[in-house]
């Protein structure tokens, strides 16, 4: 950091600016975007048939991790997240650096696979092919659409999350339940036989399915403005999974009853678009287009918002450097265009095979 760093650019914090079902929303703006419209197909790809156990898998692994982070986050809250949960155990080191910027980065490469995820989906309503390099385009102007939204005041951001996540959460839910009546509860293709699914595969798929709900993380890293934050943090972060794992679930039966595995791998970027248009035709596409576009929006804002606090917290606490490269403001404004930069580099360069 800057010696000659006043007061007035160090990272302001807006202390019981987020209520408990605002950072909820911003917890699952992020988990849905990612899960659902970014990883079904790229899960069912490595698990086959079946997908929707990698679900269940990851969410047992996320369980673990989400306890440790609930009780150091009710003990510690901090806008640090991780970054202070890694201080406490291993002090100011390079073993906490390194793997705070290790979970920094990922995050980064979450957003990049949201923004592009959003690309994809919307010239499903032009029927562009998703290799079009407006993909890439429509990614990149969410991403600075995310970084204007997240200059304003947290009061704003959070009507914003909370009116975006009850739209989505409530069309997604009437998807699937749709999808399901479509399908007259038949499961075939995720009734298959072990040997159809590899060992590596399930694992990786619960790699992947552990991305999905990773979004608990923004919610720690908000800890230091949401109201109360000992006791919502752990009471957010429980909401915020289980209304996903249900959705997520609902979501993986519709979408195995109304593709076959073959089919589901060959749309993998848009494979629950593809499973409303055959069960409702062009209306279930347009809807879950419109659905999917709130989804990563929202998502890409809220991920950006945690990750660029967790970022400034870093640079306080002396564990990465920092420049502020001539630009005014504070070191938290600073982070969030390091963050969009980075994460609009990644858009532009690789296409969503390679970034999950």
């Amino acid at each position: 950091m800057n010696s000659n760093q006043t007061d007035s650019r160090s990272s302001k914090y807006e202390k019981n600016s987020l209520t408990l079902w605002g950072s909820v929303s911003m917890g699952t703006g992020v988990m849905i975007g990612a899960g659902i419209f970014a990883l079904t197909g790229q899960i069912a790809e490595l698990a086959r048939g079946w997908f929707p156990l990698a679900f269940l898998s990851a969410l047992i692994v996320t369980g673990f991790s989400s306890y440790s982070y609930i009780k150091m986050a009710s003990k510690y809250p901090s806008a640090g997240g991780i970054a202070m949960f890694l201080e406490k155990a291993y002090g100011k080191s390079m073993m906490t650096g390194a793997c705070a910027l290790l979970m920094y980065f990922s995050m980064v490469i979450a957003e990049s696979l949201v923004a592009r995820t959003f690309g994809t989906y919307t010239l499903q309503l032009f029927d562009i092919n998703s290799g079009s390099w407006l993909v890439t385009l429509l990614g990149v102007l969410l991403l600075i659409f995310a970084f204007l939204i997240n200059i304003l005041s947290n009061k704003y951001i959070q009507s914003f999350s909370f009116i975006m996540a009850f739209t989505k959460i409530g069309g997604l839910l009437i998807l699937a339940l749709g999808g399901l009546w479509a399908s007259n509860l038949s499961f075939e293709t995720i009734s298959v036989a072990p040997s159809e699914t590899s060992i590596s595969g399930f694992l990786g798929a619960t790699a992947l399915g552990i991305l999905a709900f990773k979004g608990f993380t923004t919610i720690t890293n908000s800890g230091g403005e949401i109201v109360e934050p000992k006791k919502n943090i752990g009471r957010s972060i429980i909401l915020s999974i289980g209304i996903c794992f249900v959705l997520y679930m609902l979501v993986a039966f519709a979408v195995g009853g109304n593709l076959t595995i073959s089919q589901i791998v060959e749309a993998k970027d848009y494979s629950l678009a593809e499973a409303s248009k055959l069960a409702f035709g062009n209306f279930g596409l347009w809807a879950t287009v419109v659905f999917a576009i709130i989804a990563t929006i929202s998502g890409v804002i809220a991920s950006v918002f945690a990750v660029s606090r967790m970022l400034a917290m870093l640079t306080e606490m002396k564990l990465v450097p920092h420049s502020h490269f001539g630009m005014p403001g504070s070191v938290q404004k600073h982070t969030l265009v390091y963050t969009i930069v980075i994460a609009i580099v990644l858009t532009i360069f690789f296409d969503l095979s390679r970034i999950a």
